[in-house]
């Protein structure tokens, strides 16, 4: 299964304001709407960072292809935030983006405020948290505006901040892979040998039997996996359970 690691960097909506505190913006006052500024991927089994910045040719062509190739997107927050800036992106620029193939997504943000309780779920600070790392320090509203005005030094501080993010993202995923809910499966996307089963999370063999665990209508082998961690069942029932059928006359 192809996972990739993304993150994009946006810059602001520019408008008129009379005050700086609770401030409602009218159409009427808005001067230039927010875009993506630049964005970065990494596949999880290999090395190098994709990285493309407004500008560039293939800054979208680049990145569409990218998504075309992928299974599931691994990303802070991606389905609110990324993924929809995205699709708008390719909505305005060119009538040949059309949406890419089908992908799944995973959300770590979703996982960490589902299943976890920190004092604050921000990536900068659960990275930290887990021993994995920090987001680039340093960073401050100039750096956007200087990427606005076509600042060569603040592109190079965006772009290194940028993949920076993706590099974080990946380790968190690989930290709370075993506690992501409704991964994808990823026997689903391998080609399988008769009879053989592997870890639907990492695609391991290396899992042991503990238990039995009931599901629906039959009891199943229950395996936990050595690499990743994750609980999973097998795929033929131990034990039917017979529920008889009733009819009745309408």
């Amino acid at each position: 299964m192809r996972l990739l690691t993304l993150d994009i960097e946006t810059a602001p909506n520019t408008g008129y304001c009379w005050g700086l505190w609770q401030q409602n913006i009218s159409l009427s006052q808005l001067i230039e709407s927010g875009y993506m500024l630049c964005w970065a991927a990494k596949w999880t089994d290999k090395r190098g960072i994709f990285s493309r910045s407004k500008g560039d040719d293939d800054f979208l062509t680049c990145l569409h292809a990218l998504l075309n190739e992928c299974d599931a997107v691994i990303h802070w927050n991606g389905a609110r935030f990324d993924m929809p800036w995205i699709n708008s992106e390719f909505l305005r620029a060119d009538p040949s983006l059309l949406p890419p193939s089908p992908y799944k997504q995973i959300d770590l943000l979703r996982t960490v405020r589902s299943q976890f309780k920190f004092p604050s779920n921000k990536l900068d600070y659960v990275a930290q948290a887990l021993g994995l790392g920090h987001k680039t320090k340093g960073m401050s509203m100039d750096d956007w505006k200087g990427c606005m005005s076509n600042d060569e030094r603040s592109w190079k501080k965006m772009l290194s901040y940028n993949k920076r993010d993706v590099s974080l993202t990946e380790k968190v995923y690989f930290k709370l892979l075993p506690w992501i809910k409704n991964h994808p499966n990823v026997n689903l996307h391998e080609p399988l040998q008769r009879d053989s089963m592997k870890c639907p999370t990492c695609g391991s063999d290396n899992f042991i039997a503990r238990g039995d665990i009931a599901s629906g209508g039959g009891v199943y082998k229950r395996y936990s996996c050595h690499d990743c961690g994750h609980w999973f069942r097998g795929h033929e029932q131990v034990n039917k359970i017979n529920v008889k059928n009733k009819t009745s006359n309408v």
